[in-house]
């Protein structure tokens, strides 16, 4: 299933729960912001996004653990198809 959701990181700590959070859920989880996209799993490619504003979450997974993680940092609590 693919979702795309808005969220938003307000601390160093908050980014570093996230990684660990998704470190074992099966998927595929990309970060938009503006014309870059990174791997969310990846700590250094999301430090090279713009984090002042909100970034896109691309989810491709049938686990329902992942949207139980991401709804955590969600800026809105509806899920797009």
């Amino acid at each position: 299933m693919r979702r795309t959701m808005n969220i938003q990181f307000k601390s160093y700590e908050m980014i570093e729960r996230f990684i660990r959070e998704i470190a074992d859920v099966r998927g595929e989880f990309d970060l938009v912001s503006g014309r870059r996209v990174v791997d969310a799993r990846s700590f250094l490619g999301i430090f090279s996004l713009d984090l002042s504003g909100p970034l896109v979450l691309n989810a491709v997974t049938d686990d329902p653990k992942a949207f139980e993680v991401f709804q955590r940092y969600a800026i809105n609590t509806a899920y797009q198809a």
